[in-house]
C-alpha cells in the first residue's frame, strides 16, 4: 500500500503532530524522517497532554510502530529524556525503532551552533542552538557520527578525531573557545550505546518490507516546506 505523507506547507506549527496522532490509530508505522529536537508538537490523549520534540507522535498510538528514520539527527540525551518522561507516565515506548544510519548530534556541534550565532550578531540565522544545522553539515561533508558508529569504539574514536581536527581549530582560533577533547566526546556517546542498541535496525529495509506486505506507513515531516533551502525562503 502507498505511504501517506504528512508535510507542513508553511513555516511550521501547522498542527502536524495533532494530525499524526489522529491518524496514528489507523496506520501500522509512523515515521519521523527529518529534523531533530528543534521542533515540537503537543499531543492530547484523553485527559493527558504530551509535549514531544524528537519522538514520533506515533509513540502514543499503541497499535502502530514509531520509527526514527535515517534523515533525523538525534540528540541522544533528549531522546532518552523523552522516553523516560513517557514511561514515567505509563506510556509503552518499547515499540520504538531507530535507524542505524541516523546521525547523532555530538556535543561539539551544539557548542559550535551557539558560538557561531553569537559571532554573527545581527546577521545570525536564528537557530535553536541545539547543534542540528552543524550536524546536517557534517552529514553532507561525510564527517558525521551515525548511530551504528556507537557500537564500535575504534570507528567512533576515529570519526570523532577526524571531525575535531577542523572543529577545534575553528573553536580555538576563530571563536577563542576551549578545544573539545576526543575522550570526552567518545565517553559521552558510548554511555548511550547499550541502551540504544535494542532499538536500532535497518529502517529502510523494515519499511520496504512493510509496504510490500500491504502495511500502511505514515511519514511525518518536521519543520515545513517554506523552511526548506530549495523550496522555501532563503537564507
Amino acid at each position: 500500500m502507498p505511504a501517506l505523507v504528512l508535510i507542513g506547507a508553511q513555516w511550521g506549527d501547522e498542527g502536524k503532530g495533532k494530525a499524526t496522532d489522529q491518524l496514528g490509530g489507523l496506520v501500522d508505522y509512523v515515521v519521523k524522517f527529518n529534523g531533530g529536537n528543534n521542533a515540537g508538537h503537543t499531543v492530547v490523549v484523553g485527559d493527558e497532554t504530551y509535549a514531544l520534540h524528537l519522538l514520533p507522535s506515533g509513540i502514543l498510538s499503541p497499535g502502530c510502530i514509531p520509527v526514527i528514520g535515517n534523515g533525523v539527527v538525534i540528540d541522544l540525551a533528549v531522546l532518552f529524556q523523552e522516553i523516560d518522561g513517557l514511561e514515567a507516565r505509563g506510556v509503552d515506548t518499547s515499540r520504538l525503532v531507530v535507524s542505524a544510519d541516523a546521525h547523532v548530534i555530538p556535543s561539539y556541534n551544539r557548542v559550535l551552533d551557539r558560538v557561531t550565532e553569537r559571532f554573527l550578531g545581527s546577521r545570525k540565522i536564528g537557530t535553536t542552538g541545539r547543534g542540528i544545522g552543524p550536524t546536517y553539515a557534517d552529514k553532507m561533508n561525510r564527517v558525521g557520527i551515525r548511530v551504528q558508529d556507537l557500537f564500535d569504539e575504534k570507528i567512533l574514536r576515529q570519526k570523532v578525531e577526524g571531525a575535531l581536527t577542523l572543529k577545534n581549530h575553528v573553536l580555538v582560533k576563530v571563536y577563542n573557545r576551549k578545544a573539545v577533547t576526543v575522550d570526552a566526546v567518545v565517553e559521552e556517546l558510548l554511555s548511550y550505546a547499550d541502551r540504544l542498541r535494542p532499538m536500532v535496525t535497518d529502517t529502510g529495509l523494515l519499511l520496504a518490507q512493510a509496504l510490500d506486505a500491504g502495511k500502511t506507513v505514515l511519514p511525518e515531516g518536521g519543520q515545513a516546506t517554506l523552511l526548506d533551502v530549495d523550496h522555501g525562503t532563503y537564507p
